[in-house]
């Protein structure tokens, strides 16, 4: 079926998390890194509704639980983010210096801290260095601008390339956009968020309906990718929406909060992608399609299953076709699979059907598996279920990437 972006209702533009009417954007280098720039912040020009989805690993980061808490009040005005350290597993020190950057940041920004979200990335267990960012927060104000670029860039760690996105429409007459910016590139895994994002909007949308854009678009996005397997302690995605665009606000049963939704997930399903593709040490990003399975639960632990195995991540890398690798993931997923029934296709070549290898089809599988994008298809022919995610291949990269990430 045509989605809105198909048609043309849903256009890519430029300028990311600042794109939407009313945000400015900061990123500075502090001092946690050597050189890199490491502490970002966005703004509302005026208050805004506010969402946030977050790790479901148990070990928190201070961040994450304080964020949490204040989110609940569905307004927000500020995010204050610093990478290179992830103030996680530093205890009651680590409470109080999260505080501590959301304190400082409504006291330059003249603001309630009561709306200012924090969010850190980085090495675990290390406490953050808080001279820095008392110093660094101080100069965040007179860098704020229009161009997001900078913070897109100061939130990264191992990330080999900033990532953003951003798309307008037309809703209630008024042209609405949504920005966004994420990172990641390691401790990927589809349990929520997978990342670090912030998403932005100058739609006028209630807190609450915000909340269910939010779920909805994360679900076919950060919830549908894979790099690793692991999950952080510090995923997080927030989403604001100031209303600076104009015109009423969307209500529940309006139709133009359905395409309000679906624009907000081709921004993070933009950048979800963005994440996979900057895998650590990634060459190849691959869409999972699974059709025909029992139920829409079924598809995605298939999906899931054979986006993680690293058997076929490595088949992947080396470019080599071996369903049976997929088939057996598939096999082990807890899914309904009859394997007389199913069917593989690896960029678009038919190389499983009925269960059985297609010899003849190897040779022109492998050639197509040498392209940096392509999909794997597996049908299982019992039913209408389907779902679709992404993920990567594994190879020495990671390992090298991984075996010094704290030295």
């Amino acid at each position: 079926m045509a989605t809105m972006l198909d048609r043309g209702q849903i256009r890519r533009i430029d300028g990311g998390i600042t794109a939407p009417k009313g945000y400015r954007a900061a990123g500075i280098h502090c001092g946690i890194k050597a050189e890199a720039r490491d502490l970002a912040l966005i703004v509302s020009d005026t208050l805004a509704s506010a969402a946030g989805m977050f790790t479901t690993n148990l070990v928190k980061a201070a961040p994450v639980l304080l964020s949490q808490e204040k989110i609940q009040s569905g307004a927000a005005q500020a995010i204050v983010v610093n990478s290179g350290n992830a103030n996680a597993c530093t205890g009651a020190q680590g409470w109080a210096d999260a505080q501590e950057m959301a304190r400082l940041t409504a006291q330059a920004l003249g603001v309630a801290e009561e709306f200012v979200l924090v969010a850190s990335t980085g090495v675990i267990g290390i406490p953050l260095p808080m001279a820095s960012l008392r110093a660094g927060i101080a100069r965040l104000p007179e860098a704020l601008s229009r161009d997001g670029a900078a913070a897109a860039e100061a939130i990264l760690t191992t990330d080999a390339f900033p990532k953003t996105s951003a798309v307008c429409l037309d809703l209630g007459g008024a042209t609405v956009v949504i920005g966004g910016m994420a990172k990641g590139a390691g401790m990927i895994h589809p349990t929520m968020a997978t990342t670090l994002a912030v998403l932005t909007t100058d739609a006028a949308v209630p807190a609450p309906l915000l909340r269910a854009a939010l779920r909805q678009a994360v679900d076919q996005s950060f919830n549908v990718i894979s790099v690793d397997g692991d999950t952080s302690t510090n995923d997080t995605v927030f989403l604001l929406a100031n209303g600076r665009a104009g015109g009423a606000p969307l209500t529940e049963d309006d139709e133009a909060f359905a395409r309000f939704t679906e624009a907000l997930t081709v921004v993070a399903a933009d950048l979800a992608r963005m994440v996979v593709r900057d895998g650590e040490g990634a060459t190849k990003l691959v869409t999972v399609a699974v059709r025909g399975a029992r139920t829409p639960s079924d598809a995605r632990r298939v999906m899931s299953a054979v986006m993680t195995s690293p058997l076929v991540k490595t088949a992947i890398y080396g470019g080599e076709p071996n369903w049976g690798r997929i088939l057996a993931a598939a096999g082990r997923s807890g899914a309904a699979l009859v394997p007389d029934l199913v069917e593989i296709a690896i960029a678009g070549i038919p190389v499983v059907r009925g269960g059985l290898g297609v010899p003849e089809a190897l040779a022109r599988a492998a050639e197509a598996m040498a392209q940096s994008e392509y999909e794997i298809v597996i049908d299982l022919h019992l039913g209408s279920g389907a779902a679709t995610g992404w993920t990567c291949d594994l190879n020495e990269g990671y390992v090298k990437i991984n075996a010094g990430y704290m030295t």
